[in-house]
């Protein structure tokens, strides 16, 4: 190794500055780890004790106001001046997937709540009965009457709204005629007793009106010369049977025969007065009819020439 030469004014110069580096190193350890010596100033006691204060007491400390500046008062704090941060920010969700042909529908809105009806009084007038109650359709008029209470004598009798005269029997019961057009065909018909104006009026029954009983026979042919024809043939439906029949005779107990013609019969119910008009229909199967009857038969012929 090449020794430096102190003759030589360049490495004199290096020799000089390491030497000086080196002791400015050791300055340096030496001021940190054991420090140039010194000793701090005493801070003064807070809580000196006043010399004329008796040993054992204390007393409290009241530090000196502090004086501020009319620029100190007037300046806010600095924490005023800071952004205050409400909350942290919520955390990024991913937007959830939805069905672009499913739409919202308003519901439809509540039906209107109506008020519960008005109870109706009840009418001043009672009808508790009537006779009859039942009758056959097609019968003739027969005299109807009502039962009940609080009747007057300017109430009337109404059927299907038709007015009849009334006869006032006492307030309990009123009478009237039916006349036989408003039976005439089966059914039920409205009754109510009320006054002509409408203002006083009864309660609502009825009279029903059943189909009259018919005859359960067919016309089927006649027997008779020309100026008189006086033997009808019928035919029961239900047995089929062939009766000869004439004026006066009653078929099934019931039904009287007052007529004969080439067209129709007439019989009469002898219970309800109705009269019922059969057609005379010809059953060529069976080989009955005026024009088909069977030929009589002869027991003997002479057959001498």
């Amino acid at each position: 190794m090449q020794i430096a030469d102190i003759n030589n004014p360049a490495d004199r110069k290096k020799l000089i500055w390491a030497l000086a580096l080196g002791l400015v190193a050791l300055l340096f350890l030496w001021w940190t780890f054991f420090g140039f010596g010194g000793s701090s100033k005493p801070s003064a006691n807070r809580n000196t004790r006043n010399p004329n204060q008796a040993p054992g007491s204390q007393t409290a400390f009241n530090p000196a106001p502090v004086q501020q500046g009319n620029d100190e008062v007037q300046a806010p704090p600095l924490e005023q001046l800071r952004p205050v941060v409400c909350c942290a920010p919520p955390p990024s969700v991913a937007e959830a997937r939805r069905n672009i042909f499913i739409y919202y529908e308003k519901p439809p809105p509540p039906p209107p709540t109506e008020a519960p009806p008005t109870p109706t009084p009840p009418p001043p007038l009672l009808v508790a009965a009537v006779s009859p109650s039942n009758v056959y359709a097609g019968t003739d008029a027969f005299t109807f009457e009502v039962t009940g209470d609080r009747f007057t004598p300017e109430v009337r009798i109404t059927v299907d709204g038709g007015e009849l005269p009334t006869r006032f029997v006492s307030p309990q019961q009123l009478s009237t005629t039916v006349p036989a057009a408003m039976i005439a065909n089966a059914g039920a018909r409205q009754v109510i007793v009320r006054s002509p104006d409408g203002k006083v009026y009864s309660n609502e029954t009825s009279i029903n009106v059943n189909p009259a009983p018919v005859p359960n026979f067919t016309y089927i042919g006649i027997i008779g010369t020309q100026r008189r024809q006086d033997t009808a043939i019928v035919q029961e439906k239900g047995s089929r049977e062939i009766l000869n029949v004439q004026r006066g005779d009653v078929l099934g107990a019931r039904f009287r025969l007052t007529s004969i013609s080439e067209k129709e019969i007439v019989l009469v119910d002898t219970t309800l007065k109705i009269k019922h008009s059969l057609q005379m229909t010809t059953d060529q199967n069976k080989g009955f009819g005026p024009q088909s009857r069977p030929t009589p038969k002869v027991e003997s012929e002479d057959d001498e020439p």
